[in-house]
């Protein structure tokens, strides 16, 4: 039986890179996204003509049970989860605090913090049973550093931040590696940039900072990344670690 690595907020960014990278290393990828069951059965076809193994389902993480039922019909119909991975975005956008409602601040937090805590408190217990396992959440510049318009964010992201510390406070000493890993920059996905600013702006950047001049961050390397943190000895963890293009500024410097 493969190990297998759930991504939850596998889109055709940095989560579905990370659900091809992994299986191509030998796991068996489980892909859940909210919405696009033809997008997201395009990844699931690939990563099977590519010779992996992979499963896919649609999951909407705000919805009560909907994380802890997908861990729990995995784990009896896959297979124990090796490496769980949070990918899930939490922004809603540059708003004023008048502009940022009680409804949107709270989505924020449901999707950033109270998400990830769902699937810890899901997973991470099985995980400790086994006496091994690995949480790879994904972060932002925001979990850093609170940008006027970002109130929600930053907050959700915070806290993110927290929960990842928490969790590893409790459960490193039992063999669980839980990584936060900040993605410090633009992200050359078509499903996340590409939607926020549009294809022709969306574009626009690609030529002026991406392709090859590799200032927008590629989500096929980001994986590796991931995939190297998951394999990390248990002597020499990383819990927190950023990563942004060549030719960005650090958040620190900004």
């Amino acid at each position: 039986m493969k190990p297998v690595c759930l991504v939850i907020g596998a889109g055709a960014g940095i989560g579905g890179n990370v659900a091809r990278c992994f299986a191509a290393a030998g796991y068996h990828a489980v892909l859940c996204r909210r919405s696009d069951a033809d997008g997201l059965q395009r990844l699931v076809t690939q990563i099977q003509a590519d010779g992996g193994e992979a499963s896919g389902f649609l999951l909407n993480a705000v919805e009560p049970e909907s994380i802890e039922a997908r861990v729990a019909a995995v784990e009896s119909e896959i297979g124990p989860i090796d490496v769980a991975v949070y990918n899930l975005g939490a922004q809603i956008g540059d708003r004023s605090l008048q502009d940022t409602s009680y409804r949107a601040f709270e989505m924020g937090w449901r999707l950033a913090t109270f998400g990830l805590f769902r699937l810890a408190s899901a997973v991470c217990p099985r995980m400790a049973e086994r006496g091994q396992g690995t949480l790879l959440v994904t972060s932002a510049t925001a979990a850093m550093r609170g940008n006027a318009g970002q109130h929600s964010h930053a907050a959700a992201m915070g806290g993110r931040r927290m929960l990842c510390q928490t969790l590893n406070a409790e459960f490193a000493p039992l063999g669980i590696h839980v990584a936060h890993i900040i993605i410090d920059g633009a992200v050359d996905a078509p499903d996340t940039l590409g939607k926020m600013l549009g294809p022709e702006r969306f574009q626009a950047l690609r030529e002026q900072r991406g392709m090859e001049h590799d200032g927008l961050i590629l989500p096929e390397q980001v994986a590796e990344t991931y995939l190297h943190v998951a394999r990390q000895h248990r002597s020499a963890w990383s819990h927190e670690i950023d990563i942004r293009s060549f030719s960005d500024r650090p958040w620190w410097n900004n």
